[in-house]
């Protein structure tokens, strides 16, 4: 058996390195009832787990997951959970998943650790790792962290040590070492804001670390090393926030904490991603160059190791802390019930094949986007030549890429006359809940300098009619708070949609993305009350939740503020 086993070992490698050498094979035909063939791959991955080697982890009770379970748990395997000393596996294992201990934890010996289990969890075509760590600036006692990884492996990992907080609190003086250290180790990296509710406005603030203007150069030097925005994780939603876009009736969404659950963080536009691409708009206008052209993504940010975003089976929290100065460097979560933090989310990567290089390459051209756990597929496409019927082909996503542009681009001169439109499609989680509809989310700089937002439904579920106010009615909730299940019957298993801009002004800057709806199903919070008996109102926290997906923009820029 053991000669067995070690061959299969062998075997394994074997192939890993063929394949490593030749390529991956070419995407696996899709669901011909849905889509045709596609030509590139959906993977899904978590960009943001802490293990042992994170101080505050550790703090929090996470001695036994080191990277290698994180590693082994994404891959499906089972492990030990840290806290419960339980048997526990990943269902539906990830494509791939990044490491992000905290560098102000990591000493050299423990940082060659990180590489090294990162090269060795490493199988091109199959699951990929990178190299990272996180860059936890409190500046002002507010909350700048950066995911940092790069796209080579251990050769170039060991030329490095992470630079923290302890080196520079300012985000400009880790892109300047991300620039002096990819000149001398031959490699490139992404820096990835999270949390940027919790900032108190500084993540997206107008003005540099010094309190200067943003400049044109600071604008290019952010978005080389910052493509990409992690909106929605454990420690609550960043999309938007009902007190900035209040006639949106979705953006109420998994705030943390929530109002009676401790002090809400201070409430800013420099806080949320949609007014930070309505301030990106702004200050292109002003300078030539958009600081927060920024694409999308979820991830856990768990401190268990485990990359845990299922509703039903929440193992990625921290226990309470119902006393706070028992653990007063423990973490953001320190003094906070469980279900204050949210289940999510989840990082959707269009790529061609499962390897670093392809991975990297679809974060740095962002064509990437964020779910809250569930597995949506979603496309976005746009153009100046779509049309209504194009986005009812099979082959929708063969027209978008030759006719148009997929999300997280910049679309090119206005032809004279036309405006943009846009394809879509949504594809249901097939081990998840149905979906409720697609809206797209437009905003624009008019003349005068002002922002806009508006919300619009292009596609829904169920024969819908829009009421008098021009809103949709609401799903029907389907879930029983006293067993926590759901009958998935309301909603559509996909959805698909046409939309072309009816108020569009060539001379004013503009972008677009998708939020893509479930209807309702239970929220962690919920299985927890039916578990303990108890009446749901008492977790403070609405029994059921939409999940959702958020694109990465497309963005439309005159000619007139191009650098």
């Amino acid at each position: 058996m053991k000669r067995i086993r070690a061959t299969l070992r062998i075997l394994t490698v074997l192939v890993t390195m063929a394949m490593g050498v030749l390529g991956c094979k070419g995407p696996p035909p899709t669901n011909p009832g849905v889509i045709a063939k596609e030509p590139n791959v959906l993977l899904w991955g978590d960009t943001h787990v802490h293990t042992s080697f994170s101080p505050d982890a550790r703090e929090l009770g996470t001695r036994s997951a080191d990277p290698n379970t994180a590693y082994n748990w994404a891959k499906g395997l089972p492990v030990v959970h840290p806290y419960t000393q339980a048997r526990v596996q990943l269902e539906r294992p990830l494509d791939f998943v990044i490491v992000t201990d905290h560098a102000e934890g990591l000493e050299e010996t423990k940082w060659n650790d990180v590489v090294e289990a990162a090269e060795r969890h490493y199988a091109p075509c199959l699951f990929t790792t990178f190299i990272g760590w996180e860059w936890t600036s409190e500046a002002a006692g507010r909350s700048l962290h950066r995911i940092v990884f790069m796209n080579e492996g251990a050769e170039q990992g060991r030329q490095l040590v992470p630079f923290s907080a302890r080196d520079s609190q300012r985000p400009e003086d880790l892109w300047s070492w991300l620039e002096e250290t990819s000149n001398r180790v031959r490699t490139d990296f992404i820096a990835i804001p999270h949390n940027p509710n919790l900032s108190g406005g500084m993540m997206f603030a107008a003005v540099d670390s010094e309190g200067m203007p943003i400049t044109a150069a600071y604008s290019e030097t952010r978005m080389r090393w910052e493509p990409v925005a992690e909106v929605t994780q454990i420690k609550g939603d960043s999309e938007t926030h009902p007190a900035l876009s209040p006639d949106d009736e979705f953006a109420d969404f998994e705030r943390f904490p929530q109002s009676d659950a401790g002090n809400a963080p201070e409430v800013s536009e420099g806080s949320y991603a949609r007014s930070a691409l309505l301030r990106g708009l702004k200050i292109s206008q002003a300078v030539g160059a958009n600081p927060f052209e920024l694409g999308m993504i979820g991830s856990s940010g768990s401190h268990t190791g485990l990359a845990s975003v299922d509703e039903a089976d929440f193992l990625g929290a921290p226990p309470s802390q119902p006393d706070a100065e028992k653990a007063p460097a423990a973490s953001a979560a320190a003094g906070l019930d469980g279900n204050d933090l949210s289940a999510q989310g989840l990082t959707a990567v269009w790529a061609e094949e499962n390897t670093r290089t392809s991975i990297f390459e679809a974060f740095k051209r962002k064509e990437v986007y964020a779910t809250t756990g569930p597995r949506i597929r979603v496309r976005f496409f746009g153009g100046w030549d779509f049309d209504a019927k194009q986005a009812r082909k099979a082959d929708m996503v063969n027209v978008g890429y030759t006719f148009g542009y997929p999300m997280g681009s910049d679309l090119k001169k206005a032809p004279k006359g036309k405006a943009p439109s846009f394809l879509m499609y949504a594809v249901k989680d097939p081990e998840g809940a149905n979906l409720d509809r697609i809206q797209l989310v437009k905003g624009w700089v008019d003349a005068e300098g002002k922002t806009h937002e508006k919300v619009y439904d292009v596609s829904w579920s169920g024969g819908r009619a829009r009421g008098p106010d021009g809103k949709l009615p609401a799903v029907f909730n389907t879930v029983d708070l006293a067993t926590a299940r759901y009958e998935d019957i309301e909603g559509s298993s996909a959805l698909r949609g046409f939309w072309s801009d009816p108020e569009f002004d060539p001379d004013l800057p503009a972008f677009y993305y998708l939020r893509v709806l479930q209807v309702p199903t239970p929220r962690h919070s919920l299985y927890d009350a039916v578990a303990l008996g108890i009446d749901p109102g008492e977790t403070g926290h609405p029994p059921t939740i939409q999940e959702r997906a958020y694109t990465s923009p497309i963005w439309y820029t005159p000619e007139s503020t191009r650098r």
